[in-house]
C-alpha cells in the first residue's frame, strides 16, 4: 500500500466515537482548538520527548512512528515499552497511549490503543497481546486487552474510516450527551443539524402524501 493511501491513526479513535466528527475532520479538514484539546496537545507534545529510558531487560521509546497496511493507518506511538522476556528471548511491545481526563474505559481509546498493537505486530512479527492507555488527569493506566473481539472492532472501525473518506460522506448529526465535550460541536451544530434532518423528511413524506392525494 502507498503511503498516500494511509490515513492517520488518530482517525481510527474519532470514527469510534463519532463518525460525524471522523468526517468533519478527516474529510472537510475541520479542527476547532478548546481548552481539553489544547491540554491534550501539549500533554502529547511532553510525551513525544525524543530521549528514552535503556536498563537491563527494559527500554522505552517515545513517539514511535507506526505503520500497518492491513489497517490502512500510519502514525505515532506515544510511548512503546519493551520488556526482554527470559523464556523466549523475545523484546515485547507494550504501547501506552496518552489521554487527558479521568480514568476511563472508552471503546474509542481502546480501539485507537488496539491499532497501534496491531501496527507493532505488523512492524515488528511479534504477538502485541496488550498495552495500556494512561489517563493524565487521574493518573492512572488502564490495561487494554487486545483480544479477538477488540480486534474486530478495531478492524471494522478501520473499514468504515476508509469508508467515510474515500466515498467523502458525512454523516448527519445526531444529539448525544457527549456532544456537549467535543470540540467541534460550534460546527457540527448538532442539536441544529439533527432537527433540520427530521424537518426535512417531515416535508419529503408530506410531498409524497400531496402526490398520492392528487392521483386518486
Amino acid at each position: 500500500m502507498d503511503i498516500d493511501d494511509l490515513l492517520p491513526l488518530s482517525g481510527l479513535q474519532h470514527v469510534v466515537f463519532c463518525e460525524r466528527q471522523c468526517a468533519l475532520i478527516h474529510v472537510e479538514g475541520v479542527w476547532v482548538e478548546n481548552p481539553l484539546t489544547a491540554s491534550g496537545r501539549v500533554e502529547h507534545d511532553r510525551v513525544h520527548d525524543p530521549a528514552g529510558e535503556v536498563r537491563p531487560g527494559f527500554r522505552i521509546y517515545r513517539a514511535l512512528p507506526l505503520r500497518s497496511e492491513r489497517l490502512g493507518v500510519t502514525g505515532v506511538a506515544d510511548v512503546v515499552e519493551f520488556q526482554l522476556e527470559d523464556e523466549t528471548g523475545i523484546w515485547r511491545p507494550f504501547p501506552v497511549e496518552y489521554k487527558h481526563g479521568p480514568k476511563s474505559r472508552r471503546l474509542a481509546d481502546q480501539v485507537q490503543l488496539c491499532a497501534q498493537a496491531m501496527a507493532l505486530e505488523e512492524m515488528l512479527g511479534v504477538d502485541v497481546p496488550r498495552g495500556a492507555v494512561f489517563y493524565r488527569t487521574s493518573n492512572r493506566r488502564v490495561t487494554v486487552e487486545c483480544n479477538a473481539a477488540l480486534r474486530e472492532r478495531t478492524m471494522a472501525a478501520a473499514r468504515r474510516y476508509h469508508e467515510l473518506v474515500e466515498q467523502g460522506l458525512t454523516p448527519r448529526a445526531s444529539y448525544a450527551k457527549k456532544c456537549d465535550h467535543c470540540s467541534l460541536i460550534e460546527a457540527c451544530l448538532p442539536e441544529i443539524t439533527a432537527n433540520l434532518s427530521g424537518f426535512h423528511r417531515k416535508l419529503e413524506i408530506a410531498r409524497r402524501e400531496g402526490s398520492d392525494g392528487g392521483d386518486t
